[in-house]
């Protein structure tokens, strides 16, 4: 959706009428839904938790209401947390291998724990989940799913490349409105194939509720200091994504730099999304970039269009039987439109190196990170002596990648 006047809304606190600023803030939406609900259908499975079963759909239900709470957060604001800027909040990718790994061998519990407690203190993440889309698009990631006759089956496969060739169609063929909502109308393409080949059952969505309320802690609460380091580690990385975020948008939609406060605001959102999420049974939340585009590309500036996107992720996590209809997507759809989710995480990363002046220190900052932390999530039993979480966090890719650059950032000397 192209605006013919961008200067007209180029100040945040400017307001569109309603009939402008409601399909924009739905823009902002369509552009999100799917890469924010897609970490908790993850998480869920790692978790053992059943498909389409209630606990799962209360996870997406957390995630949709909780991507509109940190938004209106950030849009709003409250004192000094806020930056008050056009940026959507949504739950993070990048925590999702530590998460996963979390739940699978410590529980849920655990990993919201870690959330809670990291929310109040991008190329390995790509690459280390793009496997995970192989093998939903295959038929599922449990191993009684892989090992069943139709894993890789022409059906399952079909429907997964019939997300990809969509979701690319729209991409590149359409523009506005439909080009940001491409990954969308592709899971909704595959979506329909799938039900046309008997694959989709909607008896979670019959059985769904219309309304719920919120549930405090819904997993429990179980302190582990591993798993909290963990996603502390993930957080930082998360933070410096949105202070990017921040000082693209101003650019974009205001030609100006960000203040401090608009930057320190942001990480304060992002920490207390965070933290109410967890406690609440959501997954972290951070500031969307594909968000930062429809501003540059809209030239509306207007934080008020983005709390109406927020505002709508909030109602559409108050009804169940919208997350129990995400939930009864069954694994080719999501592993086609993982797939391509996944590999632009791995894209946006090569993106950001691309910016990195290519010396002999940042190539070894580069190479020692990425080959450690890829080479022991491919070869698990080189760490197979550590205790519990540990290995956890040694074979997630994203930890050990990022503590080792940030470590080796620190520690090496500058060239000369």
């Amino acid at each position: 959706m192209t605006k013919s006047n961008p200067s007209v809304y180029s100040d945040a606190n400017e307001t569109p009428p309603m009939n402008e600023a409601l399909p924009l803030g739905l823009q902002h939406v369509l552009a999100m839904f799917a890469s924010n609900v897609t970490p908790s259908i993850i998480v869920a499975g790692a978790a053992g938790l059943a498909f389409g079963g209630a606990e799962q759909v209360y996870l997406i239900q957390m995630a949709m209401l909780f991507a509109g709470i940190a938004t209106l957060f950030q849009t709003v604001g409250l004192g000094p947390i806020g930056a008050r800027l056009p940026i959507m909040q949504g739950t993070s990718f990048a925590f999702v291998g530590v998460l996963a790994g979390i739940a699978a061998t410590q529980g849920l519990s655990v990993a919201l724990t870690s959330c809670i407690i990291a929310g109040l203190v991008i190329l390995a993440i790509g690459l280390y989940l793009i496997p995970v889309g192989i093998k939903y698009a295959a038929g599922g990631a449990a191993d009684f799913q892989m090992a069943a006759d139709s894993f890789g089956s022409l059906k399952h496969w079909s429907v997964a490349l019939t997300v990809i060739v969509v979701s690319l169609v729209v991409k590149f063929k359409t523009n506005g409105i439909l080009s940001n909502a491409s990954i969308l109308i592709g899971l909704v393409a595959g979506y329909v194939l799938a039900y046309m080949l008997g694959m989709v059952s909607f008896g979670g969505v019959a059985n769904a509720s219309w309304i719920t309320g919120l549930q405090v802690l819904p997993f429990g609460f179980e302190f582990n200091l591993g798993a909290v380091i963990g996603v502390i580690l993930v957080s930082i990385v998360s933070a410096v994504e949105t202070v990017g975020d921040v000082s693209a948008t101003t650019k974009a939609g205001a030609g100006r730099e960000a203040t401090d406060a608009e930057i320190s605001g942001a990480t304060y959102a992002d920490g207390l999304g965070t933290a109410v999420a967890g406690v609440f049974g959501g997954l972290p939340n951070t500031s969307f970039s594909q968000n930062v585009g429809i501003v540059g590309m809209t030239g509306v500036m207007s934080r008020h269009v983005v709390t109406i996107a927020g505002v709508i992720m909030l109602l559409c996590g108050l009804l169940p039987k919208v997350g129990a209809t995400i939930a009864s997507m069954p694994f080719p759809v999501l592993g086609g439109g993982v797939i391509v989710m996944f590999g632009m995480v791995a894209a946006a990363g090569m993106n950001v190196l691309s910016e990195v002046s290519m010396n002999r220190r940042n190539m070894i900052i580069i190479a020692i990170s990425l080959t450690v932390g890829l080479g022991l999530n491919l070869v698990p039993g080189a760490v197979q002596h550590l205790p519990g979480i540990w290995k956890t966090l040694a074979t997630s890719a994203v930890a050990p990648t990022a503590f080792l650059a940030i470590v080796l950032n620190k520690i090496l000397p500058d060239e000369a």
